[in-house]
């Protein structure tokens, strides 16, 4: 007789035990967002060319005033739902819904993405399996890429069913051994072969068109995905009111100083056309290319980057599971999804529903021209819309949420008064703001996957939602009564937060006797 899958109970949505420090929460989001150069590289270079330095440094401009959103609302609001709570305490149940719902394409996509790109770093030691094979109606495929990929997801699906984590300690030591080598990468490789006179000659000769820079500037956005990774760790980081701050703001510098190096490195060293060609594995190709250094620096990043890449669809696998469990718990998914396997206790629906996504993402790319391509196209929708949303509940919630304690606040405050009571509103987060709407109308324009496969997901996920709604009798458009204030109580005691509960709580009792 079959075993029957089991709930979740609400007291284990509060379970989730804090012991994650300043280091480990750092190495959770470098794990994820540091991965992601290595799989950019190449794309940008192959559209925004001689300008490919330029085009990091555009939507890293963008991406530090998301990463100074999350780190406001990840310390405010140390829960494990990230920036579908967010927007959900902002804006209400179907905006919070349609943000969820955008994360969740993106770390499908992860896990596509992330699973095709260690499988080409793999293949830099076996270049033939990077050979393209005919197939009827599709014509010349790299078959063998995407068999790689598949066997990968596959092993993800059931490590993550078993419930088998990636270990803290190893995940620390692979990052620590990813900096260094990094590091390594960038001091020798400007000491021993950066040659100005290249990327100047690249940056002036070889600039590419306005739609080709538009179309390598939002794809470079995927180079600082990952800050989710850290919010939603925030429910298991001890004192996140002061841990996580820091380790956000320091991810944030970090990983965009690597991106600016690295894409002004490669321009200087080699033709971009060299990494347009080596799409699958342009870091270790760059490394491969130094001087003295390149016949073990190539190797060694090859093996690094693959397994740190891995360790970042591994992510997306855990991503989605936590998203769906705070949506659900919310319910702005169907209950459906709480159910956990009776011997693993792990969400198994939800991780064989967006992982059999994912494998659909990476076979239906793979039939395509260019696989890489095909699923940064679709990459940059979800994360940019999820991004919007982020940063106007961060506004909003300044307004209807003025009491409780912000441990940080974005920089750039302007006081007005709203209803005779004043309010600090971010003047930061109007720039980012404005910033990734300029980034999404890029994407709308330039990506024709991804303008149509990113609205037909949003359409998909409303179906799914009006469905749930009605069928559980709750508000379609309107929101699920709560007691936020309860909530943000019970949220800042689990996180042993007593200094800031104190803070909250004497704030409320001077609004109520005011």
């Amino acid at each position: 007789m079959a075993k029957k899958e089991t709930a979740i109970s609400p007291e284990s949505a509060h379970g989730l035990r804090r012991a994650v420090g300043i280091w480990g929460s750092f190495t959770w989001g470098y794990a994820d967002v540091g991965a992601d150069v290595y799989v950019a590289l190449g794309l940008v270079m192959a559209a925004a060319q001689g300008a490919t330095p330029l085009a990091f440094a555009v939507t890293g401009f963008v991406y530090l005033f998301i990463g100074l959103a999350y780190t406001e609302l990840a310390s405010t609001y140390p829960v494990a739902g990230g920036g579908q709570y967010y927007v959900l305490r902002g804006l209400g149940d179907i905006l919070g819904f349609t943000a969820g719902w955008a994360l969740l394409l993106d770390f499908t996509i992860d896990v596509s993405l992330f699973s095709l790109a260690s499988a080409g770093y793999i293949n830099f030691f076996f270049p033939a399996l990077n050979g393209r094979v005919e197939v009827p109606i599709f014509g010349q495929v790299q078959l063998w890429l995407a068999i790689e990929a598949v066997i990968l997801i596959l092993f993800l699906i059931g490590l993550n069913i078993k419930g088998i984590r990636e270990s803290s300690r190893l995940n620390s030591i692979t990052c620590a051994v990813d900096m260094f080598n990094e590091s390594v990468i960038v001091f020798f490789g400007f000491l021993f072969a950066f040659d100005p006179n290249l990327i100047q000659q690249q940056f002036t000769q070889e600039f590419p068109s306005t739609y080709n820079f538009m179309y390598g500037a939002s794809i470079a956005i995927i180079s600082y995905i990952g800050l989710e990774s850290i919010s939603q760790a925030a429910e298991e980081t001890v004192r996140p009111a002061t841990i996580v701050p820091r380790t956000s703001l320091a991810l944030i510098f970090t990983v965009l100083i690597y991106a600016l190096s690295f894409s002004t490195l490669g321009l200087g060293m080699l033709p971009w056309q060299t990494f347009a060609q080596h799409m699958g594995d342009p870091v270790a190709v760059l490394a491969h290319n130094i001087p003295f250094l390149g016949f073990i620096a190539g190797p060694f990043t090859a093996i690094l980057a693959a397994t740190l890449i891995y360790a970042s669809a591994n992510t997306g696998v855990m991503g989605y599971s936590r998203i769906t469990w705070s949506m659900s718990k919310f319910r702005l998914l169907p209950q459906w999804f709480k159910v956990v396997h009776p011997k693993f206790r792990t969400p198994v629906r939800t991780i064989l529903v967006f992982s059999a996504v994912a494998l659909v993402e990476v076979i239906l790319a793979s039939l395509t021209p260019n696989a890489y391509d095909t699923l940064a196209n679709m990459y940059a929708f979800g994360a940019v819309t999820g991004y919007i949303l982020v940063l106007i509940s961060l506004i909003r919630l300044r307004v209807v949420d003025p009491y409780t304690p912000r441990p940080y606040r974005v920089p750039g405050t302007i006081h007005v008064n709203i209803r005779g009571q004043r309010v600090d509103l971010p003047f930061m987060a109007f720039v980012g703001l404005a910033g990734n709407i300029v980034i999404w109308v890029m994407v709308v324009l330039t990506h024709d996957i991804g303008r149509i496969a990113g609205p037909s997901w949003l359409l998909l996920g409303f179906l799914i939602y009006f469905l749930s709604r009605r069928r559980e009798n709750l508000p379609l458009l309107g929101n699920v009564p709560r007691d936020w204030e309860a909530e943000q109580m019970r949220v800042l005691g689990e996180a042993q937060e007593f200094e800031y509960l104190e803070q909250y709580r004497e704030a409320l009792k001077r609004r109520n006797h005011g």
